[in-house]
């Protein structure tokens, strides 16, 4: 979804200039409710799930490596409109800063997973299926919604595509790894009980490929011929604010298939989801808050300090859903665990949206383009 005032930013707000006093009111009506729509979206999807009979069963029928189809369409058409708006002759930009590439493989592959860890046995240490769930969503770097919120916030979108990518291939080399050590090495180490996770590196790999590069590729093939055969003024004025909307269109309608599929369990679980829900707000206050640290303290400007913290903070519900579905069933503990990771993770990082547009005048800002 767009935000920019400026030409490459048709629809809605999303200033690259200095900040100013008033963001918020520059949102297109269409952002500034963005709160109210995903929680509409969420009421909307946990109704369904309980007053339709058999939905969620005809929703999962179709799945894509695991992820309901209508999940896996939603995500696709939420994710390419933010990829189209990618200036890909810029990405050498990104890939130059080495002081952010490290920084998100620390916080993304170091400190989340021993974050998410140390978080699940602090607070579930009597509910080990709900434990483990949790550390496979700590393990799950996101790929997909985090494009959406780094938007909201007035991000680096070439940035967060690089960080993006950077994760979705330590998601494939380090994501079984990780799982064997957090889950049976280093609970035998600490003398805690063990678990086990059956993943294998494709199964990774064919995720990251569906839903990172389908949607990546497209956006880069729009931008390098829509260009090419009109120009980049017609592009990024005229193409753009006709797909822009979408990324709100798909988000929303993920959104309400998700908990449209899971909507029994959740409401009928509410103690259990406050459990879940616990450890899971101090993980994404921690991370966010972590990243915006160390931007500040690297001299990070506001959009790529805004990358930083949000890449971090994000995980990869569909993965972390569909890989406790594949080990432990559609019904165990760990798989609840996976669903109630975007029922936190959705209204948490869209609050750290606004926080982030309010901190804005605390940070240099980059040149405009």
């Amino acid at each position: 979804m767009s935000q920019h005032a400026d030409v490459s930013q048709p629809s809605g707000i999303r200033p690259d200039g200095p900040p100013t006093d008033h963001v918020t009111e520059r949102l297109s009506t269409l952002d500034r409710y963005l709160p109210v729509w995903i929680g509409a979206a969420m009421i909307t999807g946990l109704l369904l799930g309980r007053m339709v009979p058999g939905l969620g069963e005809a929703l999962g029928a179709v799945e894509v490596d695991g992820v309901s189809l209508p999940i896996a369409l939603g995500l696709l058409v939420m994710m390419y409109p933010v990829l189209a708006k990618v200036r890909y002759d810029r990405l050498d930009t990104v890939t130059a800063d080495r002081p952010m590439l490290i920084s998100s493989l620390v916080l993304n592959w170091l400190i989340g997973p021993a974050l998410m860890f140390a978080l699940a046995w602090i607070f579930l240490p009597d509910l080990p299926a709900y434990r483990t769930g949790l550390i496979i969503v700590g393990l799950a770097r996101c790929i997909a919604m985090v494009i959406i919120w780094n938007d909201l916030a007035c991000g680096d979108r070439e940035a967060a595509a690089v960080l993006v990518a950077l994760n979705s291939i330590f998601q494939v080399i380090a994501f079984g790894g990780l799982g064997w050590f957090y889950l049976s090495v280093l609970p035998a180490w600490l003398g805690l009980e063990q678990a086990t996770l059956d993943v294998s590196a494709w199964q990774i790999a064919t995720s990251v490929l569906i839903f990172l590069g389908i949607p990546l590729l497209a956006g880069y093939l729009s931008r390098t011929f829509g260009e090419k055969a009109r120009g980049r003024d017609w592009y990024e004025s005229r193409f753009l604010p006709t797909v822009g909307p979408w990324a709100l269109y798909g988000l929303l309608f993920t959104i309400v298939i998700l908990f449209a599929l899971q909507g029994d369990q959740i409401s009928s679980r509410p103690l259990d989801v406050a459990r879940i829900a616990l450890p899971l707000l101090v993980y994404f206050a921690l991370m966010w808050g972590g990243g915006y640290a160390l931007g500040k303290a690297l001299g990070m400007t506001y959009e790529r300090t805004t990358t930083l913290a949000f890449t971090a903070a994000g995980n990869n519900f569909e993965l972390a859903i569909a890989v406790a579905i594949a080990t432990f069933g559609v019904t165990s503990g760990q798989a609840l665990a996976g669903v109630v990771g975007p029922l936190i993770e959705v209204p948490v990082l869209v609050g750290l949206v606004y926080v982030s547009l309010w901190l804005r005048r605390r940070f240099p800002h980059q040149t405009a383009r």
